[in-house]
């Protein structure tokens, strides 16, 4: 076994000096030991927002990784699963094989006067979990592990348990990757950082080892398998996977860097990666494995680990007899002695680099993180040097919206779903531009394009990340807008010109004007308006042509109208007709910025005329209905009429119907429709759409809400329903949900929007689903980002860099607030506020607290705060 380096083979080490890097190999055993002065990382003591027992972990899985990098994710007991790195997504997928030689970290512990032991880092299995037709049920199925598991939860940190009434230690793993609002380079990051803290729980003196073992999976993305070799031997002068130790002893980091000379170098699925410690002690490592037939591997590395804590390459007479694995299986082991009652940390970098992204397209389109950190092993380096200031920014992101007075279901709510920025839904191509399919699959995207009437209801990006969503502005009007002003609702990739067989869509057209108008005001950015204006004309313009949806230019949407529901609408209804007037408000309020007088009058009207007609003609004294007409004639249909054209609304109760108003409420841009009548409709969608019990709940399509779970219906038909609606009206689904919810609280209706979001959330208990993903067409749906809307609105949140000003509702407590260039909190009480920023610069004339005003020209800087009093 391997020894401490001073009783090591002197005299036969092959030693190469690299780039500044250390690469030491015995060459009597082919294997080092080393030891480095302390550059360790102590974390922190995390938050806890939400606590997971030992009932509610098998579906746990939370994502680590940067926005556009993929991620691997840290499990419930503290097993690392879905390994998303490689542009694709692969849900439960483990790399090689489902099995014991899935990547996995081990513990080994000794006291001086009993036999040592060694344990998977993970919790114990569920019952459904023991039956397989070959005794193979799950990953690591025959490794001891701990006996009790729990899961803590702040995202992005996340906080696994362990105990064991065996075992004399307990083991908390801590996994984060770096989250700083306003810092897309620093949130961008592709790294798992993973520390497991031991705690000695005994009276004596431990030796307590813990190692990281990784098959170089290169080339395998859960989408096909190498088939470079057959049999048991790998041929002479065939190219490999191979794994490499590396040292920076300035740094005190040690890693195996893993490589591949066999994958063709423009798979999606070639790349390098890095697994890297800091610890300042026993340093002991394996860069390749026997063969696996029969699992040998695996019995191979079990035997060298339990006999001491320490690791080495196989010994000679094993490769002889059982040969080369041709994904060879790397090993990292920190061995370290914790006195009675003495924590300490083991940490971990796992970093990685997967060029050749092709999403939706047929060629590369690459990956921006790629340019930024293509060394798996440098990037390693550079976390090592930062994590520190990574794990500080983000806890101080992190506390400061736990520390606000939000309820607690509205920072679950926002804050979990920021996973799906970091998921392989989202994604950077190398220009930087981010672009997004509306979720995933198991093994693919789903709805490729980052569909317009999808990625509408979202508001994490812009109040988070505003560079990126500016970038997605100008994808849509620059690579997706024809010279007619028609705009593909699904981008194409490469980025060249529209799609000419890609469709529009009334909804996702609309709301993006509203977007522009949004990122406009939230920037400060004129220049960016005059890039965009012209576009923007086009886009509103477009629903203007002959027989398009007002083309007529009476103010109504009445032509055909592709929506999010995948069908037509035809004929006036409110889903539409709301983000077409909260498209002619920003237009209008853009086209006065840009003294567009002609324009403006234009919108002005049309809004004007627009606005009474749907109070007028579609509320019904409950809610807003639609007005089914013919698709040829334009004529409206009577409720009974035969020609009533399939897929349609009609006098349904839309859980969305007032998403204009939502997106108008957070733009700042005031009522789109009656006041009354808008807090009437939401009270309607409550009475109506929300049910406490769905067990007795008939539901022909997909099923999101089950059994004696709480939520609202799609639509619901207090009027009569149609005999074909639109496909999805008897689901329940989490984006239009948190859309509705956060109405209600606009609408000062607190209790009932809250009460819809606790719903939701208590769906996601980590038993039945998982806390960190809500599907839709997908896992890490897109529109499930709607839920930061609930922040905006608790608070009363609104910004505007063009006038400097900021506002909030008079809500005595601690608000957090982000503009997507800057961020902090505002503490209100009776008698003044005090606005402070954390990170970023904050220009301000105005900060108006429900009925008090200040009028002063500041600046504020990160660290910086200013009172006001009345």
């Amino acid at each position: 076994m391997s020894k401490p380096l001073s009783f090591h083979h002197r005299m036969g080490h092959n030693i190469t000096l690299m780039s500044g890097i250390l690469c030491m190999t015995c060459l009597t055993c082919n294997s080092m030991v080393a030891f480095a002065q302390p550059q360790t990382w102590q974390p922190r003591e995390w938050p806890i927002l939400k606590h997971y027992d030992a009932h509610h972990l098998k579906e746990v899985a939370l994502p680590l990784g940067g926005i556009g990098t993929g991620t691997v994710s840290l499990g419930g007991r503290g097993e690392l699963r879905d390994w998303e790195i490689m542009n694709i997504p692969a849900r439960k997928f483990s790399t090689i094989t489902d099995g014991n030689d899935a990547p996995f970290f081990s513990i080994y512990v000794k006291s001086d006067d009993e036999n040592p032991t060694s344990k998977l880092l993970a919790g114990p299995m569920y019952a459904d979990e023991y039956l397989h037709y070959e005794g193979r049920p799950v990953n690591h199925y025959g490794m001891p592990r701990f006996a009790e598991a729990s899961f803590d939860a702040a995202y992005p940190f996340g906080q696994v348990n362990l105990s064991d009434s065996a075992m004399p230690v307990k083991v908390r793993i801590k996994g984060f990757n770096p989250l700083i609002p306003a810092d897309e380079e620093g949130s961008g990051l592709p790294v798992a950082i993973l520390s497991y803290e031991v705690t000695n729980v005994s009276d004596k003196p431990l030796e307590v080892a813990v190692c990281g073992n990784i098959r170089n999976f290169i080339g395998k993305d859960g989408s096909q398998g190498r088939t470079d070799w057959k049999g048991d031997f790998i041929p002479e002068g065939a190219k490999l996977n191979k794994n490499n130790f590396v040292v920076d002893e300035q740094l005190g980091l040690h890693g195996i860097v893993f490589t591949s000379d066999g994958v063709d170098s423009l798979s999606t699925a070639w790349g390098n990666m890095c697994l890297a410690t800091d610890a300042n002690a026993t340093i002991t490592y394996r860069t390749f494995s026997a063969d696996n037939n029969w699992n040998v591997s695996i019995l191979d590395f079990w035997d060298d680990f339990s006999a001491d804590g320490m690791v080495e390459n196989p010994t000679p007479s094993i490769r002889k007899s059982i040969g080369h694995d041709q994904d060879p299986m790397a090993s990292l082991c920190v061995k370290q002695t914790l006195q009675r009652g003495e924590t300490k940390a083991y940490n971990f970098y796992l970093t990685w680099n997967f060029p050749n992204r092709k999403a939706w397209s047929k060629t590369i389109v690459g990956n921006w993180y790629s340019t930024q950190h293509p060394d798996a092993w440098q990037t390693a380096r550079m976390i090592a040097q930062n994590v520190a200031n990574y794990e500080q920014q983000t806890l101080l992101f992190v506390n400061a919206l736990l520390d606000s007075s939000y309820p607690d279901e509205i920072k679950e709510a926002a804050l979990f779903n920021l996973n799906v920025l970091r998921s392989q839904t989202v994604f950077r191509i190398k220009s930087g531009h981010m672009l997004g399919w509306e979720g995933v699959m198991d093994r693919f995207g789903s709805c490729q394009g980052s569909c317009t009437h999808v990625w509408n209801y979202e508001v994490a990006t812009p109040f988070l990340f505003g560079n990126l969503a500016k970038t997605m502005r100008q994808v849509e009007t620059e690579y997706a807008l024809h010279d007619d002003g028609a705009m593909a609702f699904r981008v194409s990739l490469p980025l060249t010109r529209p799609d000419p067989n890609h469709n529009v869509a009334a909804d996702g057209q609309m709301g993006c004007v509203m977007k522009l108008y949004r990122e406009w005001q939230l920037s400060g950015d004129n220049v960016f308006l005059q890039n965009h204006w012209q576009a923007c004309k086009n886009m509103l313009a477009y629903a203007w042509t002959e027989h398009g949806w007002d083309g007529n230019c009476d103010g109504v949407m009445e032509g055909s109208q592709h929506n999010t529901m995948d069908v037509n609408y035809f004929g006036p209804n409110p889903q539409m007709g709301f983000w077409y007037m909260g498209a002619l408000r920003a237009a209008e309020e853009m086209a006065h910025a840009m003294h567009d007088k002609a324009f403006a009058k234009k919108c002005r009207h049309l809004f004007e005329v627009g606005s009474r007609w749907m109070d007028d003609n579609l509320f019904n004294g409950e809610y807003y209905e639609h007005k089914i007409t013919d698709p040829k004639t334009f004529e409206f249909l009577k409720p009974d009429s035969p020609d009533i054209p399939p897929y349609q609304l009609g006098k349904g109760c839309l859980v969305d119907q007032l998403v204009g108003q939502y997106m108008a409420h957070i733009c700042g841009l005031g009522y789109l429709g009656n006041p009354a009548h808008v807090r009437t409709t939401l009270e309607s969608i409550m009475h109506y759409n929300y049910l406490s019990d769905f067990s007795q709940h008939f539901n022909n399509m997909r099923s999101y809400v089950i059994g004696n779970e709480s939520g609202l219906l799609m639509a619901s038909w207090p009027k009569g329903r149609l005999e074909v609606p639109f496909p999805y009206f008897s689901e329940s689904m989490t984006g239009f949900e948190y859309t509705a919810a956060v109405g209600m609280i606009y609408e000062g209706m607190e209790a009932d929007g809250l009460r819809c979001i606790k719903a939701i959330r208590d769906r996601f208990d980590g038993a039945k689903r998982n806390p960190f993903s809500e599907p839709e067409c997908g896992h890490h749906y897109a529109r499930s980002m709607a839920s930061w809307a609930a922040v905006l609105a608790y608070s009363g949140f609104h910004y505007s860099a063009i006038d400097e000003r900021m506002t909030f509702a008079n809500r005595p407590g601690l608000w957090f607030w982000s503009n997507g260039y800057a961020w902090g909190t505002v503490s209100i009480s009776n008698h003044g506020a005090k606005l402070s920023v954390l990170k970023g610069q904050l220009a301000l004339k105005t900060l108006t607290i429900g009925g008090h005003q200040s009028h002063r020209k500041i600046t504020l800087d990160a660290g910086e705060s200013q009172s006001l009093n009345w």
